[in-house]
């Protein structure tokens, strides 16, 4: 595949993926009055680990003592990432809770650009998330912190990402990364939400956004990661909040303000601009290549978001 075919088909998968689970995070808002945001977690897991054990079928793969660990490292920071950002959700407006999450990825785009024009790029993404946070308030202290956290954890999710997803078996280790996650977080949810978790529209409702929050869309983040440099990717993730003020305005009927409006579209500009970036920038050798060479990102180095 050309440089420019590769970084388009990258750019389309992390549209596609930041769109699924966007409206898949506003779904899941809708469960928070029925069963809290840890036991809507839990049930995100268990449907995502569901769909992604069975169609990888991850328990005929020979994983080493370095693949596990790697599996372990990346369920361990998915279930912060998600438990974070869901306590954020049920205390922020849904695009304000994306835009102070979305600071992880922005300062891994910062750090690891090979580059001066996708640092050149973050910049009005940068002022677009400064406009989209709007005015913050005392009481949403823990909505902040939590959201923080979550920033946090997506910044280690890319670069852990980025690792797994050179490895031949990597979607078979995000489906055990997803399984992990479930356990983890399947008795706190019980915990906090008992038997209203086994209500059948609660239960169907909470596995479909297992679906379209993970599966589907860290499915599509690995493959994008793979045609993407680190950089690039990070800063094409400022899509989210944008998707997500327009996820929160169609499922959730919370409509930004006009300065929110003017901060969506510095983040669009930034996104749009990185990927011209990454169109000129050579393309990575392939896998093998980097092996051989031991370049960064090769799977001498690594085992990938679930």
């Amino acid at each position: 595949m050309t440089t420019d075919r590769s970084t388009l088909a990258g750019t389309a998968l992390a549209v596609s993926a930041a769109t699924s689970v966007q409206f898949g995070a506003a779904l899941a808002a809708t469960l928070f009055p029925l069963v809290g945001p840890v036991g809507t977690v839990s049930l995100r897991f268990l449907g995502a680990a569901g769909v992604l054990v069975l169609t990888t079928r991850a328990w005929r793969v020979r994983w080493t003592g370095r693949d596990a660990r790697t599996v372990v490292v990346f369920g361990v920071v998915f279930v912060v990432m998600n438990v974070s950002l869901y306590v954020a959700v049920s205390r922020l407006p849904l695009a304000t809770a994306i835009t102070l999450e979305f600071l992880g990825p922005l300062g891994v785009a910062v750090v690891t650009a090979l580059s001066w024009m996708p640092r050149v790029w973050a910049l009005p993404a940068a002022c677009g998330v400064a406009l989209i946070g709007g005015s913050l308030h005392a009481g949403d202290l823990v909505g902040v912190l939590a959201a923080l956290g979550a920033a946090l954890a997506w910044a280690s999710y890319i670069l852990v990402s980025r690792r797994m997803g050179t490895s031949d078996h990597a979607l078979a280790g995000l489906a055990l990364a997803t399984a992990l996650g479930a356990v983890l977080t399947l008795p706190a949810g019980i915990l906090v939400a008992g038997t209203d978790l086994l209500e059948p529209r609660t239960l169907a409702l909470g596995l479909a956004v297992g679906v379209v929050s993970s599966a589907i869309p860290y499915s599509l983040d690995l493959l994008a990661l793979r045609r993407l440099r680190t950089a690039v990717f990070g800063v094409l993730t400022s899509l989210n909040p944008a998707i997500a003020a327009l996820a929160g305005l169609v499922v959730l009927n919370e409509l930004p303000p006009r300065r929110q409006l003017v901060g969506i579209a510095l983040v669009v500009l930034a996104s749009a601009g990185v990927t011209l970036t990454g169109r000129r920038v050579r393309a990575r050798p392939p896998a093998a290549a980097r092996a051989a060479s031991g370049m960064p990102g090769s799977p001498a180095e690594s085992i990938d978001q679930g």
